[in-house]
């Protein structure tokens, strides 16, 4: 099959997981309290497997409950590139803000609560309608309120499917549909209306390992979907005496080399549709789905070809470990090695700060790093002005080196305040990639 033919449509739609928090933890649905496993594991499930968005709901009932939500939600979105929105206790613009805080890109509003009309119109003024988005159950609050919410709110979450076609005749608004069943002629069907923007609940949760596979079962029935569509077909890659190409596979995050095998047309295939690497064992000359026993799956993050066609580099969100030993990667066996300094900055940045929050946590007699975060916030505040003031002193005069030297102590300085706060380079990172 050519996997470039796939015909585009105009429209995006979008398949989206849903996580209910409650005191932290991932539990099954709003009713069943019941743990849905580790929440961590859960959301990079999600986050790897080709999700569009998640959507998180706060379950909680009381502040406390509520600021420990905020904080496992902080945690994920440290982790995550999938975009995640999130609702539940939010009576006020600090509850949106908080949500936003966390790493939020949207918020949900109930429409079933007093006062959310007024709060949506508030929150869209201040961060934009493209980021508010309101959970209704029955057409009234849309009927009462039809020509305010296009200027309030970017979609509506459906709670109840039966309710689309009244709602259509409402608004344009485009709905995100629950489904608590897999059906993908029903998937069909609701994607196909064009007032649907997309579908959530248990049935996506469901499939979620699955998902590249159903979006592209989907594209093959003419709805666009946000899957792999290949630049290069098997047909342009060069291959060896056998038929087969090898594959060099990369952790996508550190591009610590994981494992070297080989694939064959249908290996090719079956990856980018299923979106998890796939193999061809040439011991046992056969399909070989990376995971598919031991639960080690590599979600594929890109592929790219080399400059003569004949090697392909993978780079994946490695589940687990790569190596059959049980070592992360294939590639731990030395056989020479020259010291040398890692000047790689992110690297760097990371080891600095390491060092700083090992402090904190296992503190060290006489550490100067232990003196400034015994002393407190106000202490580290005081050294980062003076050393401000150094760079500040430093940049007027001629010796570059003595800057550099000024800027480094204010760089170390500024690490301690984020470790005291709970600010990873993550968080940093996240910020500055969306401005």
């Amino acid at each position: 099959m050519d996997l470039m033919n796939i015909e585009p449509q105009v429209e995006d739609k979008n398949l989206v997981a849903t996580i209910y928090l409650k005191n932290g933890k991932a539990v099954k649905s709003r009713t069943d309290m019941s743990s849905a496993g580790d929440l961590m594991e859960l959301a990079t499930l999600y986050n790897d497997s080709g999700i569009d968005k998640i959507m998180i709901l706060d379950l909680s009932d009381s502040d406390e409950e509520h600021e420990r939500n905020i904080h496992a939600i902080r945690g994920l979105n440290r982790n995550l590139e999938v975009k995640v929105c999130a609702g539940g206790n939010i009576s006020r613009l600090e509850d949106i803000k908080k949500f936003f805080y966390a790493g939020c890109k949207q918020v949900i509003l109930n429409g079933s609560k007093a006062g959310t009309m007024e709060l949506a119109f508030e929150g869209a003024n201040r961060f934009g309608k493209d980021r508010m988005l309101v959970s209704v159950d029955t057409v009234d609050f849309i009927f009462k309120n039809r020509e305010q919410m296009a200027a309030s709110f970017h979609e509506v979450i459906l709670m109840n499917p039966k309710l689309l076609d009244a709602i259509a005749n409402i608004s344009n608004l485009p709905c995100i549909v629950i489904q608590e069943e897999f059906d993908i002629d029903n998937f069909e069907r609701i994607m196909k209306n064009e007032n649907v923007r997309g579908i959530y609940g248990l049935a996506v949760n469901s499939v979620a390992s699955d998902i590249m596979k159903v979006k592209y079962e989907l594209t093959l029935r003419d709805i666009k979907m946000d899957n792999f569509n290949p630049e290069l077909n098997w047909s342009d890659l060069k291959l060896n005496s056998d038929g087969l190409i090898p594959v060099v596979t990369q952790d996508y995050k550190t591009n610590q080399v994981l494992m070297v095998a080989y694939m064959n047309e249908e290996s090719f295939l079956n990856t980018i549709i299923t979106g998890k690497m796939t193999y061809f064992s040439r011991s046992r000359q056969k399909l070989w789905l990376k995971g598919e026993e031991s639960g080690h799956f590599q979600f594929v993050k890109s592929l790219t070809a080399d400059c003569d066609f004949d090697t392909i580099l993978a780079k994946v969100s490695q589940v687990g470990v790569a190596c059959h030993t049980g070592a992360y990667s294939c590639f731990f066996n030395n056989i020479v090695a020259k010291e040398y300094v890692d000047k790689n900055p992110l690297k760097v940045f990371e080891s600095v700060y390491n060092v700083i929050l090992d402090r904190k946590n296992n503190p060290d007699e006489g550490s100067y790093t232990n003196y400034l975060l015994d002393k407190g916030t106000d202490r580290i505040l005081q050294k980062l002005g003076e050393e401000s003031a150094e760079v500040l002193i430093s940049a007027k005069n001629p010796d570059v080196d003595e800057l550099k030297y000024e800027m480094c102590d204010y760089l170390y300085h500024l690490m301690v305040l984020m470790v005291d706060k709970g600010i990873t380079w993550e968080d940093i990172v996240s910020e500055l990639s969306q401005r």
